[in-house]
């Protein structure tokens, strides 16, 4: 977005996020937006100074981590609130995210089993993809 006088901060809110917190480690690194998506929701991140690596782009671990969450609430979601973690993540890097990016996550179920839960997501700013990310959860039971 722009304006004849430069560009302009992109502000989720006026799209339809919501922000989200942790008292834990996404608390640190965070917020993170949500958005009602049926019967979950869709996430995302404005990437701001504090992601950024030496190179001036947002760090890899960030968007790691921001897959690793995303993918792990839909799956929570989808598998009925249910405690889970997470077995296996696999990050692809594809583009840089330069600080002041919107960054969605498009998650979705590939597989479940009985205990597995296996997920797929593209991280897209706009149309572009900047990374893949494939991951396992298993399902650990009600509490």
């Amino acid at each position: 977005m722009s304006t004849s006088d430069g560009p302009q901060a992109f502000n989720p809110a006026t799209a339809g996020w919501e922000p989200y917190g942790d008292e834990g480690f996404i608390g640190l690194v965070g917020p993170f937006c949500m958005r009602a998506a049926g019967d979950s929701y869709d996430y995302a991140f404005l990437a701001e100074h504090k992601h950024h690596n030496r190179r001036g782009v947002v760090q890899g671990g960030m968007l790691m981590t921001f897959a690793d969450r995303s993918m792990g609430m839909v799956c929570w979601y989808a598998n009925g609130k249910v405690p889970q973690a997470t077995v296996q993540l696999d990050v692809h890097f594809i583009d840089a995210v330069k600080v002041g990016e919107f960054v969605e996550a498009k998650c979705k179920v590939v597989r479940r089993t009985r205990s597995l839960i296996f997920m797929s997501a593209e991280l897209v700013v706009g149309s572009r993809v900047v990374a893949t990310a494939n991951g396992v959860w298993k399902a650990l039971g009600a509490k």
